[in-house]
């Protein structure tokens, strides 16, 4: 049986769609996932998303639904951006899957029956963007030393886990396993300023909100968001703490512990001081490697939704296809400090490199083979100089591939790929097989010459295969080998993988050149519209005027009442106008709104609302309309949407 080899992303916070940043992790660990298959490993690769936490919690009280159908929304829309990716992940799992909250509860039992947590309160600064605690000291601004975002003052009720407990055998292991926190600098940051600093006893429970796994013996507690995530690592894997090592799954024996956590530098403490050591206090090994990889930033800023520079890795591939987006991903982000993203750098990446430099090699070189050879691979004949330099760049390109990956350095693979399909295209610039073809005489060396090109293309193309796969496997079907692996790769040797006598196909435009002028006017109009619409989001609403005061007698004749939307379609020929059939629990009534632009009807359907019930009666477009349902905004119209548990028929005061 193969090498197992269990790599993992961190798994994505269900709050919002993921931008270009977030997505490069995927992509990234990906391509490692498919470089690993290639030399022959059985790999598991595990992503999926995190759930649970009061900013969830808070969202979805903000949409008016209840957090599970929020972050079902937006797993789902997690998931739709790493498929379109192109993400070969073997496990998704979701923090809200009922396996991992059982997993979870009985991990926290564990430590609790052991006695590395203890019931306690809490009092501090608290980050609810980050989930995260901090001392006065590291938030020496009242803001959080992580995401800049204003801190919160804490006090609850909470169970806390004794850190320093494990605090040396932790400093130990990571001395003894210089490779454990990769890159180097980020293991700096963590011994300096988190280990040798002193650990305290970390908060693993919360009882100001309700949106998290609840502590099975002491129900009020949900269980910290750190403790719930990390965990999936092994959840994934089928692990239950009540059984023995042998006892575990078949999944968890073969692929535990794993080889790598591929994470974003930010979340780097929690991967190797939490996570170690909760892993110490299950008794299980540590996993082999963690890399803390950088982010991207838009230009020199960083992404922000409220400053409108968001970029999106599916709406960018609808431009520039998947393969493009991977490409630019994984060619720009260097290996520890962060990459940049603009769309100029991007359409320049993707004109040069693969219109130029990958599609222009590939339609040529077949283009000549159909035109002078019919589409029939040569054999090749006595070697010159300039053909052994060819054989020799591949082969040293593929050297480095191996190393440059087995060390992360995913941007230098690329590099040294492309700089072998560079030196093929110079090939034909020296070798000059238009003029090789206008003599008889010639034409060994012509065969020679688009036999060497054909095979550097294979190279290539399976040294391409983890990076821009579906191009890949395109190139290789257009030379119509079955030569795809990296085992038909090696020494000079080995660049005898196209079979002469054997037929190639017909070229493709694999990349289509890109007008730079048009695009960017294009990303121009986006990036205003995107701007534009963060600024009215996050305006200060100017204080209305003339807003004629009235008394309490008078709000008090407008009956405000509760009510659930149990079927919904549109008002036919009435563009503007929704048929809402709504239950008050003590009567069923009919009420007519203007909200089609903004909703459908489905959107609707099973929501509890608000409804002015005692509104005179009022035809609108031949429906009746027996009330109003109250909204906020002009030209965005958002329902007030209720919390689910709210009864129905409840007078709103």
């Amino acid at each position: 049986m193969n090498e197992p080899y269990y790599l993992t992303t961190a798994i994505a916070y269900a709050s919002r769609k993921p931008h270009f940043g977030n997505t490069y992790e995927v992509i990234m660990s990906d391509a490692m996932a498919r470089y690993q298959r290639a030399l022959g490993k059985d790999v598991f690769f595990c992503t999926g998303t995190d759930e649970h936490g009061q900013k969830i919690e808070n969202y979805a009280n903000e949409a008016g639904i209840s957090p599970k159908a929020y972050v079902d929304g937006v797993a789902g829309e997690i998931r739709g951006v790493w498929d379109r990716m192109n993400a070969s992940y073997d496990y998704f799992i979701r923090t809200t899957d009922e396996p991992h909250v059982r997993a979870v509860q009985k991990i926290f039992r564990k430590f609790y029956d052991q006695g590395d947590i203890y019931k306690g309160a809490y009092e501090g600064w608290y980050c609810t963007p980050c989930e995260s605690f901090f001392t006065a000291t590291q938030a020496a601004n009242g803001v959080c030393p992580d995401c800049g975002a204003p801190l919160k003052q804490a006090k609850e009720e909470a169970y806390f886990f004794r850190m320093s407990k494990y605090a040396d055998r932790l400093m130990a292991y990571i001395e003894e396993n210089p490779d454990f926190i990769q890159p180097e600098l980020r293991k700096k940051e963590m011994v300096n300023n988190f280990l040798k600093a002193g650990l305290q006893d970390l908060c693993v429970s919360r009882t100001s909100f309700q949106w998290g796994i609840p502590v099975d013996f002491d129900p009020k507690h949900v269980i910290y968001v750190w403790v719930d995530a990390l965990s999936n690592y092994i959840t994934a894997l089928g692990y239950d703490p009540d059984k023995t090592y042998e006892e575990q799954s078949d999944r968890f024996r073969r692929y535990w512990p794993a080889d790598v956590h591929i994470i974003g530098k930010d979340i780097l403490r929690f991967h190797t001081i939490y996570w170690p050591i909760f892993l110490m206090a299950l008794g299980l090994p540590l996993p082999k490697k963690v890399f803390g990889h950088p982010w991207f930033n838009f230009g020199t800023d960083k992404m922000s939704k409220s400053k409108g520079n968001v970029i999106y890795a599916d709406e960018l591939a609808d431009h520039f296809t998947v393969d493009g987006v991977r490409y630019y991903a994984l060619s720009e982000m260097p290996f520890s400090s962060d990459g940049s993203v603009t769309y100029e750098a991007v359409i320049k990446r993707y004109n040069m490199d693969l219109v130029n430099n990958l599609g222009n090699l590939v339609k040529r070189t077949l283009d000549m083979e159909k035109k002078y050879f019919g589409q029939t691979v040569p054999a090749p004949a006595a070697e010159e100089g300039t053909d052994a330099e060819l054989k020799e760049t591949f082969v040293r390109a593929f050297a480095n591939l191996k190393t440059c990956m087995d060390d992360f350095h995913v941007a230098d693979a690329l590099e040294g790929v492309f700089g072998a399909l560079s030196r093929a295209n110079k090939y034909i610039d020296e070798t000059t097989p238009w003029s090789l073809a206008k003599n008889e005489a010639d034409r060994e060396r012509l065969g020679t010459v688009l036999y060497n090109l054909l095979e550097a293309i294979r190279w290539g193309a399976v040294m391409l295969t983890p990076f821009i796969p579906d191009t890949a496997a395109e190139i290789l079907n257009e030379l119509g080998t079955e030569k795809r692996g990296f085992e038909t790769l090696g020494d000079v040797s080995a660049f005898c993988g196209m079979a002469a006598g054997a037929k190639v196909g017909d070229s493709k435009v694999l990349f289509a050149r890109v007008d730079e002028a048009k695009k960017l006017e294009e990303f121009a109009r986006l990036i205003e519209e995107r701007k534009a619409a963060a600024e009215k989001a996050n305006a200060k609403p100017e204080k209305p005027e003339g807003c004629a005061q009235i008394g309490i007698d008078d709000f008090g004749k407008v009956e405000l009442r509760t009510a659930r939307v149990v079927a919904c379609e549109p008002v036919p020929k009435a563009k503007k106008l929704l048929k809402l059939q709504l239950d008050l629990g003590y009567e069923k009534r009919q009420v007519v709104s203007g909200i089609a632009k903004w909703y459908a009807p489905e959107d609707l359907i099973g929501k509890k609302l608000i409804v002015v019930a005692n509104l005179k009666p009022a035809v609108l477009c031949g429906a009746e309309s027996e009330g109003m349902i109250l909204a906020s905004g002009e030209e965005t119209v958002r329902v007030v949407f209720l919390d689910p548990e709210t009864p129905l028929g409840e007078r709103v005061r």
